[in-house]
C-alpha cells in the first residue's frame, strides 16, 4: 500500500485570511480537514463565493512552488486533452501557487465525487480504469517536452532492486524489535510470524532478483484510490499529482492494480486485474513483455518491502498498521500464484 493512503496527522489551521484576500474567494465560513493525506494536508473549505479544495504543500520533497507550479501547468495540459483532473484556480498575481508564512498552498474548486476500490467496481469499470491510466501515460508523453526529462524513456532502470542480503539483515533487526515489544499483542504475533515467513521465501526465491532495465516515461507517481474520485459512475477527477516525474510507466500499472483489486485477506481479483490490465495495455501501447517484466519487479519489491513494520516498531508510528493483514498476506499469496497474476497482466 502507498504511504499516501495513511491518515494524516492533526493538520495546522492554515491562514485562510490572507489566502482568501489573495484568491479573492469570499470570507470562510466553513474549513474541515480532509480524512487522507500523508504527504500533504487538505481542507474542505466553503466561502461566501462556493466550495473549495484548499491544499497546503509540506512535504519537503514536493513543496517547491516552482515545482508545484510545474505540475500544475502539466495537468492543465492533460485537461485540454480530456483527462479528468483538479484544476489548480490562479490567484489575483497570476499564478496557482500561493505563499504565505514560508508555506505553499493551492486552491481547487471542491469535486463532488467519492473514491471507490476494486471490491466496488464492476469488471467493465476496471477496463475502464486500466484505460484511464494507459490515456494519462500517453498524454504525458504528449504534454511534458523531452528535454524535461530527468533520464532517457528508454534508458537504465531508475531503480536498483532490493538486495536480499539487505533485507536479511532488516528481517533480523525487526525481529529483535518484535521480541523486545512488552506488553507483547497480536500486531506483535503476526509481525514475527511474517517476517519468519518473508525470511524464508527470500531465501528460497533470491536468485530471482530482477536486473536493472526497461523503458521509463511520464506517470503520475501515486495512482491509487485515495487518489481519484468517481461522480455518477464515472470517474471525475484524478488529483494529487505532486509525484509526477519519469519513472517505470508498466510498473506504475501494476502497483496501481495491486491497491485497487487486493482483497482483504490478501488476495488479488485477478478477473478484474485482466481487464484492467488489457485496457490498460491499449491505452498505453504497452508490450505483454513490458508488463511480464513490471510484475516481476513489482513482486520482488513487495518481498522486500516492511515500510509498515518499520513505521511502527522504529517510529512507533501505529497508522499503517491497519494495512499490514492483507499486504503481508499479499507477498505471500503473489509469490504462490506468481504464474497466475503474470497471466492475468499479460494476457
Amino acid at each position: 500500500m502507498p504511504r499516501s493512503c495513511v491518515p494524516p496527522l492533526a493538520p495546522h489551521a492554515p491562514p485562510l485570511g490572507a489566502l482568501l484576500r489573495l484568491y479573492a474567494a469570499g470570507t470562510a465560513l466553513t474549513c474541515e480537514p480532509v480524512d487522507q493525506g500523508l504527504l500533504n494536508r487538505g481542507y474542505r473549505l466553503s466561502t461566501t463565493r462556493g466550495r473549495y479544495f484548499l491544499k497546503h504543500h509540506f512535504d519537503p520533497d514536493t513543496a517547491d512552488p516552482a515545482a508545484i507550479e510545474r505540475r500544475h501547468r502539466a495537468t492543465q495540459r492533460l485537461a485540454d486533452l480530456g483527462v479528468p483532473v483538479a484544476q489548480p484556480l490562479a490567484h489575483r498575481e497570476g499564478r496557482t501557487v500561493a505563499v504565505v508564512g514560508g508555506h505553499a498552498y493551492a486552491l481547487h474548486p471542491w469535486i463532488d465525487g467519492r473514491h471507490r476500490h476494486g471490491g466496488q467496481l464492476t469488471r467493465g469499470e476496471s477496463a475502464r480504469l486500466g484505460a484511464l491510466l494507459g490515456a494519462v501515460h500517453a498524454c504525458l508523453e504528449r504534454v511534458m517536452p523531452p528535454k524535461g526529462r530527468t533520464r532517457p524513456a528508454t534508458g537504465p532502470h531508475p531503480v536498483e532492486s532490493a538486495d536480499p542480503a539487505d533485507t536479511f539483515a532488516l528481517i533480523d533487526d525487526l525481529l529483535a524489535h518484535v521480541r523486545r515489544h512488552r506488553p507483547a499483542d497480536a500486531f506483535d504475533e503476526l509481525a514475527r510470524h511474517r517476517l519468519l515467513e518473508r525470511r524464508a521465501l527470500l531465501e528460497q526465491h533470491a536468485e530471482r532478483r530482477p536486473p536493472r532495465g526497461g523503458p521509463v516515461g511520464w506517470v503520475h507517481g501515486d495512482f491509487h484510490p485515495f487518489n481519484l474520485l468517481y461522480k455518477d459512475g464515472a470517474p471525475a477527477a484524478i488529483v494529487d499529482w505532486d509525484r509526477l516525474g519519469v519513472q517505470p510507466r508498466a510498473e506504475e500499472a501494476v502497483r496501481a492494480a495491486v491497491i485497487f483489486f487486493v482483497r482483504p485477506a490478501g488476495t488479488l481479483d485477478l478477473p478484474k486485474v485482466r481487464a484492467y490490465a488489457r485496457a490498460y495495455r491499449r491505452a498505453a501501447g504497452a508490450t505483454p513483455s513490458e508488463l511480464a517484466a513490471a510484475v516481476h519487479r513489482v513482486w520482488w519489491e513487495r518481498l522486500n518491502d516492511f515500510w509498515m513494520l518499520r513505521w511502527h516498531y522504529e517510529r512507533g508510528d501505529t497508522r499503517a498498521d491497519c494495512q499490514f493483514p492483507a499486504a503481508s498476506a499479499l507477498a505471500v499469496w503473489w509469490t504462490r500464484e506468481y504464474d497466475a497474476v503474470c497471466d492475468a497482466f499479460v494476457q
